[in-house]
């Protein structure tokens, strides 16, 4: 494992830039639980909290790229500070809202702001920390493996918090957990200067940040109004095809734009970003419609929803965690392609199993199926994308790679969980969870594109070919 001069312990800073993977997940999966008490306590509905916890991964998407470009110009090590302190300022105000609104405010927003800002620090600062292959997927697989054990392990933290104390004190947890990775974060030292020359885009940043906002708001709306969801779907191409031809403009003017047209004509990276977002979507996808069917149909409080979860947290784990054993033994698209096959087998056997057993514990293999399975795949996608691009791309690499993520946990609470509150029975969870499967499907299909071996920049072809 390497650093780069000067750094002194590279193991000890990977410790705050995986902590902070962590409760960022963390915050996106574990109010799945809280559902019915939030709900109750606040005097709103399923589909209101719904709505709080897709803005919330909404605004991480949307603000993923522009954040990723600022990281250059502010600095690394600023930025990932700045954010910390924007999402623990959220969480305390989450964990005293009186309403719905104000709980919108504090998680969905500025802990979403704050996610978008320090999150792409940390994929910047772990690839330059960590230049030797084996390290960097060693690195990658810990903080993925947090990562993933964030959002599987949320809804059982969550349900142990929100029944022994309430659901406040889990936003209340989270504040204190980014108070101890701001005080860790001192041994982080930012291997590149800031370039406070370096011009920002912002007519790229508020087209690709509204386009993504229409994206998801259209899928949202389906069910209520389909002829506005339509209008809202065509906004949205049309408004992320305007970024493109404006990005392009700009481009061939000589200027910077928010992100390269070259960014997305290497091959190998545009498939490992489909997987990414595929990943996330049937891990947030699954999280909420199971989550929200134990609570809402089958009537398990928040303890008894977020112990089932383990199975799921237990795969992550172990999985994600002998990434780098893995990354010795089989290829990326080999890993990615076996994690889809299990995270779709554990779908069929929550539908077929789970669907129809009164036993709670039903719903524990095929849970342990896709933690396993998305566990596995999280640190080679991850890998493929980062090290198809050199430093000096890192940052705008890393901003749309974490953007792709985070889209696919918006369009999986979108999408699953519109179909599933449309009709919150059991046969609405199967054909939830029947969507997440045919999802997993697409995802095998593009890593079966992936080339059988993937080159990082600067040790040999260009990883854009098989």
């Amino acid at each position: 494992m390497s650093g780069p001069t000067g750094t002194g312990r590279p193991r000890g800073v990977l410790v705050p830039l995986a902590l902070a993977q962590f409760i960022c997940s963390f915050a996106g999966s574990n109010m799945n639980v809280m559902i019915s008490d939030i709900s109750t306590d606040l005097n709103t509905t399923v589909q209101g909290v719904q709505i709080a916890i897709t803005i919330f991964l909404l605004v991480m998407a949307a603000l993923m790229i522009p954040c990723g470009a600022l990281t250059d110009k502010f600095g690394r090590k600023r930025c990932f500070v700045l954010g910390l302190a924007v999402y623990g300022i959220g969480a305390v105000i989450s964990a005293v809202s009186p309403n719905l609104g104000v709980l919108i405010l504090g998680n969905s927003i500025l802990e979403g702001v704050g996610t978008a800002l320090l999150i792409p620090p940390v994929y910047i600062l772990t690839t330059l920390l960590f230049t030797e292959p084996v390290g960097r997927a060693k690195a990658f697989g810990m903080i993925m493996a947090l990562g993933g054990v964030g959002a599987a392990a949320g809804p059982l933290i969550g349900g142990l918090i929100t029944s022994a104390l309430s659901w406040r004190a889990a936003f209340a947890f989270q504040a204190l957990v980014i108070v101890f990775i701001i005080i860790s974060s001192r041994r982080v030292l930012d291997p590149l200067p800031a370039d406070r020359s370096r011009s920002f885009d912002l007519l790229g940043a508020v087209l690709s940040a509204g386009g993504l906002i229409l994206l998801v708001t259209g899928i949202m709306v389906v069910d209520d109004d389909l002829v506005l969801s339509l209008v809202l779907l065509a906004l949205a191409a049309a408004v992320l095809t305007a970024f493109f031809l404006a990005i392009r403009a700009k481009e061939r003017k000589g200027r910077e734009p928010l992100l390269r047209i070259a960014l997305f004509r290497n091959r190998t990276s545009n498939l490992g970003l489909i997987t990414q977002n595929l990943q996330w979507l049937l891990l947030m996808g699954t999280s909420f419609v199971v989550a929200t069917y134990l609570q809402v149909v089958r009537g398990y409080n928040a303890v008894e929803t977020g112990v089932i979860f383990t199975a799921a947290t237990l795969g992550v784990l172990v999985t994600s965690l002998s990434a780098e054993r893995f990354a010795t033994r089989r290829t990326p698209r080999t890993l990615i392609r076996a994690g889809f096959v299990l995270a779709v087998a554990g779908i069929a056997v929550l539908v077929t199993m789970a669907g129809n057993s009164v036993n709670p514990w039903a719903f524990a293999p095929g849970l342990l199926l896709i933690g396993s399975g998305l566990g596995m795949m999280l640190t080679p996608s991850v890998t493929v994308v980062q090290s198809s691009f050199g430093e000096d791309e890192q940052g705008e690499i890393s901003g749309l790679s974490r953007s792709v993520s985070n889209l696919g946990s918006s369009l999986g609470t979108a999408v699953a969980g519109t179909i599933l509150v449309a009709g919150l029975s059991a046969h609405a969870y199967a054909a939830a969870m029947l969507t997440l499967g045919a999802i997993g499907v697409g995802g095998f299909l593009a890593a079966s594109l992936l080339p059988n071996r993937i080159v990082p920049v600067g040790t040999g072809p260009a990883p854009g070919n098989p």
